[in-house]
């Protein structure tokens, strides 16, 4: 029997593969496709997850790979504002195409030992007390402990268990594709600056040799949103909104997106779970889709590897969606209120002056860019220490560097007393006793996701919080 099978080569799904194996789990990915998609859908990674990879000792390979670019104006719907300043080492964005991205992960949860096969369709599922059973489209039938739906704003697996996915409709459609243009760069950041003065869903990025990434609104919707859109139609939607079509020719690919805002009403049915698209889709606006995915994968894989080796707490698991549910509703409300914002309709422009005039505060700046960054995001652990829920900023540490220790995955007691003890937790959480001026309380626990389970220099309440996250002391 397989422990885990996840459903979905994206971003979601690989990073939970990851995140599995490194705690010995046994994990196969199914893939519908026979081969990577080159779409470069999404354009790089913020800074949560810059923190991820770090965290991981992921990063590194990431920079080779892409690029940084500071944390300038316009980050929250446009708006020009200078970025505020982040609790963080990582202060920027790092662009990467989601191909690359794709990649990098792949290779991740390969050398690890993860199974990915590829041309596999999940056509059914069944689950029992014991574990799920997968059928695909061609017969086979897979056994598994779990399984993970990570296949898309589509979910195969979401509609087969029947979970409902509310929200709206697309209103709003954007073309969006990579192709060639016939005019100078020049002529190309003269116009796009002008027009995007009033229309903020447009642009045209260049990707080298003559390539742009080019987005427009669309003229209405699509009877059918699957098929994609013609160069023609770009060429027509093009000339409306910026009086030129700027000679665009061979394309690389074509697509449309809409604006649809739509979250699953649960994330877990028994032993299949959902994460990424499959359990909400919103409008791309600040880029954060495939972080938020990345980051659902990062809070589930622990608490799934606790359920496979038996050691999870009672009700482990069920805090995936307790704490992820809440955190992709208010990406969902951070878009479609920049969505409004960028309207150029007379009313939403009223309302886009007021947040401008707002946004001069430092305090609402960090805020709103602490949305989409996911710096902002704190857990509900009950009362305690303001820390308590958040994640916590990397750090120097006489033994180097905080998230270098927490490259395994594993839950961390970081102690400034030298008074506490892990012991009959030593197989789960790792004790650094370290002076850390950069931090300002005795000690704090840290859940494998960097996310901070306890604070103080008590060990009696230590004990709690230890089986709390990381279940019963080992014999």
């Amino acid at each position: 029997m397989i422990d885990v099978i996840v459903v979905g080569s994206g971003p979601t799904g690989l990073m939970l593969a990851s995140e599995l194996r490194l705690h010995g789990v046994h994990v196969v990915v199914l893939e519908r496709e026979t081969e990577p998609t080159p779409f470069v859908r999404a354009l790089g990674l913020h800074v949560r997850s810059i923190e991820v990879m770090d965290q991981r000792g992921l990063l590194e390979r990431f920079l080779e790979n892409g690029r940084q670019y500071p944390l300038n104006v316009g980050f929250f719907a446009a708006i020009p504002k200078p970025a505020p300043e982040l609790d963080t080492t990582h202060s920027y964005v790092l662009g990467i195409p989601q191909p690359v991205t794709d990649r990098l992960l792949a290779e991740r949860a390969t050398e690890l030992g993860a199974e990915i096969r590829r041309g596999c369709t999940l056509a059914g599922l069944s689950q029992d007390e014991d574990g799920v059973t997968a059928e695909l489209t061609d017969g086979t039938r897979l056994r598994s402990r779990y399984l993970v739906g990570c296949d898309g704003g589509r979910s195969t697996v979401r509609k087969l268990l029947g979970i409902g996915f509310p929200g709206e409709p697309t209103r709003v459609e954007t073309l969006l594709g990579e192709m060639e243009v016939g005019v100078s760069p020049e002529t190309v950041a003269e116009v796009v600056a002008e027009v995007r003065k009033t229309q903020k869903r447009f642009g045209l990025g260049p990707f080298g040799e003559g390539v742009y990434r080019v987005v427009v609104p669309a003229d209405g919707l699509a009877e059918d949103r699957t098929v994609p859109p013609t160069l023609e139609e770009f060429k027509k939607q093009l000339r409306a909104v910026a009086g030129t079509d700027f000679g665009v020719h061979s394309p690389r690919w074509l697509s449309r997106f809409g604006d649809a805002t739509r979250q699953a009403e649960r994330y877990r049915a028994g032993r299949v779970l959902l994460a990424g698209d499959a359990a909400h889709i919103h409008p791309p606006t600040g880029g954060q889709g495939l972080n938020l995915g990345v980051q659902d994968a990062f809070n589930l894989g622990w608490k799934l590897a606790a359920e496979v080796d038996g050691w999870a707490p009672e009700g482990l698991l069920d805090t995936y969606q307790a704490e992820r549910h809440p955190v992709a509703a208010d990406v969902l409300d951070n878009t479609r209120a920049q969505m409004h914002l960028m309207s150029t309709e007379p009313g939403a422009q009223a309302v886009r002056r007021l947040v401008s005039e707002l946004m001069d505060f430092e305090e609402v700046n960090r805020y709103l860019t602490e949305k989409i960054t996911a710096l902002g995001v704190r857990y509900d652990f009950g009362e305690g220490h303001d820390l308590l829920g958040r994640r916590i900023t990397d750090m120097k540490l006489e033994q180097g560097r905080l998230y270098e220790l927490m490259h395994g995955g594993r839950g961390l007691l970081l102690d400034r007393t030298g008074r506490l003890s892990v012991e009959g937790w030593a197989d789960r959480v790792d004790h650094v006793v370290d002076a850390a001026e950069e931090l300002d309380v005795p000690a704090v626990l840290l859940r494998p996701d960097g996310h901070v389970a306890w604070v103080g220099e008590d060990q009696e309440d230590l004990l709690g919080g230890l089986s709390r996250w990381f279940g019963a002391a080992a014999a």
